[in-house]
């Protein structure tokens, strides 16, 4: 997805759709999805680097180690405003979210991530 990559680690076929686990990078200061909500709820853990992420109306930089909960029917956004490449795994209960990246990754070719700001 251009400046951004994903890996599914577990999808619903291997958790009977109880939760999905899936991997992200994103290269220094790009952009994420934007500002969304769902139903499902989508736990963030940060690997490596700073994730700067949107929970309701606050911005919150995390750095590796950190450990966020979007609920369901949230507003959420994450973004790399870093100079380094940085990466988190985002579980989302219930699962079935890997359904959705075929839309995904087109959405991001027709919008490639934008420069993320400070």
């Amino acid at each position: 997805m251009g400046r951004i990559s994903s890996v599914f680690k577990a999808d619903g076929v291997e958790t009977s759709d109880r939760y999905s686990i899936s991997e992200w990078w994103l290269e220094p200061h790009t952009q994420g999805p934007g500002p969304h909500s769902h139903d499902e709820d989508d736990v963030f853990y940060v690997i490596e680097g700073t994730m700067s992420f949107l929970l309701d109306d606050k911005w919150i930089d995390a750095p590796k180690g950190a450990f966020l909960i979007a609920s369901g029917g949230m507003k959420h956004d994450f973004e790399n405003r870093s100079d380094q490449r940085a990466g988190l795994l985002n579980f989302s209960i219930p699962g079935g979210f890997e359904k959705d990246m075929p839309g995904i990754v087109q959405w991001f070719a027709d919008h490639p991530p934008g420069k993320a700001g400070k």
